[in-house]
């Protein structure tokens, strides 16, 4: 900002750096829980709300589908808060007029010229325009044009449609009516355009300051989930991670109960491929950490109890390792590890107290890195995990194939010797009675206390979802249809059930015939955004002859936007018979030590911890869905020609501990 303010001079030739004040922007990494309405902000906003802003012509929303629940991100309330304490100063002010920048901007070459024009045909005009409250300088018009009024040749007036509030003039009369109007609803952006019928808004005829384009933004938007639904978003491109830490590897020790297990969900979030709570290590990695290898396969290793005897060694082995200590008492001094790690440079250690108020800010100071726009993890402690000696390779035949994966810390590459961590069985944290529940639908009919029938989509999905599409049959059950049907944002419908409940761990099975046309996808799977997370059984139209069989793993505690990566770890599993010509029997088996597929009561597949992702471990939604992919290289090319498509869905039965809302931290936690 410095650079940019220095490069124009106002009409004395003063630089305006000599005239800017700096203001800290509100941390969105302070919140400890998620903020409740109050008198500045309400968090909570509605897809109608969006689309008043955003129209989207071609989607066909119900009045349902208006009154969508939305709810700001953490960067969205912060972002919303600071421009709120930048209103208050200006109200209790002196200056008339204020010129309000965030910090990625950068000015255009005719920056100068074009706002002396614009401010000389304000004060040149009537009362209407001399007396404005806010005057755009820099935004981002919605997708199909502003609804606009140009007030003179370098002026107009908007009615509503400009995003972003990045760089902006705003008057004190202005900042008033502002904070009078409060709370603000929604991302404040969004909602000021809510305002406009009340405010004196105008707009430079175009954007005269632009946001940076080479700076990442750490902001998380809230409506985007929500438009994908309606079909308003058909692409998105993977946010895959790709940062190489030049702080490595982390060694992390501390007392049980102190929250080691919240800061390996934490280094996690970081991008660290994280090893945590077990007694030891597979044999493999153990030996090349203690020799000082640079071929491992983690990065951070969080509550590993062979390792802590070797604190002085591995400071020697690894000179730019950094140890963090972390403790739940004032006598952190009487901890044998941290006695041994004394030696250690100070630089390279960090001690959290599992009551400190940021964390993230002593991590991050530590590794040198920004921390993710996402409260810190509070997650219950499990203790260190018995592994097993000699890690078993996870069942695998000939008949088996891996197409490309997500390159990300959360997906393990091929590596030889390697083949996950495989734990000792225990019951910690997994409960056979609380909450267990059995059921068994036929689909007579549709039992609206276990599902409900989907009416949204998703971008890779060439259809959009209608409860129409999905029919009982008498002594079958039910048929899952997709149609030619033109429905605005998608030339097709397809049909999906998803169960109104969320699951933690259990056996999940169906017995489908799937549909054989090409670029059709029959899917039964547990899935759940916010962090996304899903365990997948998915047959291809175009090989009914075998399963993909999946999992896509995400870090973090309930609510946390991690959405990284497009594919996940797929396998293909041959079948040896055609899904499409009969009933077959299709199961998942989930729990905290592994994942086993089977097919007509066959194990066919299993996965263990890090083979070559982490377990999922929070609660999740069970679903059905045939819908018509995007993708070729995934189903073929898509036979259109051939629809109707039909799956045909005889049964669903399920044993699994049902998740309360209210008790996701708890079990995430003693589950991990």
């Amino acid at each position: 900002m410095k650079q940019e303010l220095k490069h124009l001079l106002d009409c004395s030739g003063a630089e305006l750096w000599s005239l800017a004040q700096r203001h800290a922007a509100f941390d969105a990494t302070i919140f400890t829980a998620e903020p409740e309405k109050d008198d500045d902000i309400d968090p909570n906003y509605t897809l109608g709300e969006q689309l008043f802003v955003e129209p989207q012509p071609k989607t066909l929303p119900s009045q349902p589908k208006l009154d969508m629940p939305i709810r700001m991100s953490l960067p969205e309330i912060a972002v919303a808060r600071s421009h709120i304490n930048i209103w208050r100063k200006i109200a209790a002010g002196v200056h008339e007029y204020v010129l309000i920048l965030e910090d990625d901007v950068w000015f255009r070459s005719d920056f100068a010229s074009h706002l002396d024009q614009a401010w000389d045909e304000i004060k040149s005009g009537g009362d209407n325009m001399r007396n404005f409250d806010i005057l755009y300088v820099s935004y981002l018009e919605a997708k199909h044009g502003a609804p606009k009024i140009f007030v003179s040749k370098n002026v107009l007036r908007p009615q509503r449609g400009l995003w972003h509030l990045s760089g902006y003039i705003l008057s004190r009369e202005g900042a008033k009516k502002l904070l009078q109007i409060l709370p603000c609803r929604g991302p404040v952006d969004l909602w000021i355009n809510h305002q406009f019928n009340v405010l004196n808004v105008l707009a430079t005829r175009r954007s005269i300051v632009s946001q940076r384009r080479d700076a990442i933004s750490t902001n998380s938007y809230s409506g985007l989930p929500a438009l994908i639904k309606i079909g308003a978003i058909t692409n998105l491109g993977a946010s895959l991670f790709h940062i190489r830490h030049s702080n490595w590897p982390v060694f992390a020790f501390g007392s049980k109960g102190s929250g080691l297990t919240s800061l390996a969900i934490a280094l996690s979030m970081l991008g660290y491929r994280c090893c945590s709570d077990f007694k030891s290590l597979p044999k493999l990695e153990l030996e090349r950490l203690l020799e000082g290898s640079d071929k491992l396969v983690f990065g951070a290793y969080v509550n590993i109890g062979v390792l802590e005897g070797q604190i002085q060694n591995l400071k020697r082995l690894y000179p730019h390792a950094k140890f963090i200590f972390t403790h739940d008492s004032d006598k952190i001094e009487d901890d044998l590890a941290f006695e041994a790690a004394r030696e250690v440079n100070s630089a390279d250690i960090v001690v959290l107290h599992s009551k400190a108020s940021n964390k993230w800010k002593a991590i991050c100071e530590l590794l040198s890195c920004d921390p993710p726009a996402s409260s810190f993890p509070k997650l219950a402690d499990i203790g260190q995990r018995q592994i097993l000696g000699d890690p078993i390779e996870a069942l695998q035949t000939q008949n088996h194939k891996k197409p490309k994966h997500d390159k990300s810390p959360w997906v393990i590459e091929h590596r030889d010797g390697w083949h996950g961590i495989q734990t000792v069985a225990t019951e910690i944290g997994v409960s056979t009675t609380r909450n267990l529940v059995r059921i068994t639908d036929f689909f007579e009919f549709l039992d609206s206390r276990y599902w409900f029938l989907r009416d949204d989509t998703f971008i890779a999905n060439l259809g959009l979802f209608r409860p129409s599409n999905f029919e009982f049959r008498p002594a079958i059950g039910a048929t899952l249809r997709i149609k030619k049907e033109s429905l605005g944002v998608r030339e097709y419908s397809a049909a999906s059930i998803t169960s109104r409940d969320e699951y933690m761990y259990g056996r999940f099975e169906a017995i489908i015939q799937a549909s054989n046309v090409p670029g059709v996808v029959t899917g039964f799977f547990l899935h759940r955004n916010s962090p996304w997370q899903e365990i997948d059984i998915e047959i291809m139209g175009d090989r009914t002859d075998r399963l993909l069989v999946n999992v896509f793993y995400n870090p973090g505690d309930e609510g946390v936007r991690f959405h990284y990566g497009s594919r996940g770890a797929a396998t293909y599993v041959d079948l040896g018979f055609d899904a499409s010509e009969s009933f077959h029997r299709y199961a998942i088996e989930w729990g905290p030590r592994e994942i086993c597929w089977f097919v007509d009561d066959k194990l066919v597949h299993r996965r263990v911890e890090w083979e070559p992702t982490p377990i999922p471990h929070l609660p999740m939604s069970l679903h059905v869905n045939t819908w018509p992919t995007r993708s070729k290289e995934l189903a073929g090319k898509f036979a259109s020609r051939r629809l109707p498509a039909t799956t045909l869905l005889k049964s669903i039965a399920l044993e699994a501990q049902l998740v309360e809302r209210n008790e996701h931290v708890q079990v995430s936690g003693s589950n991990l």
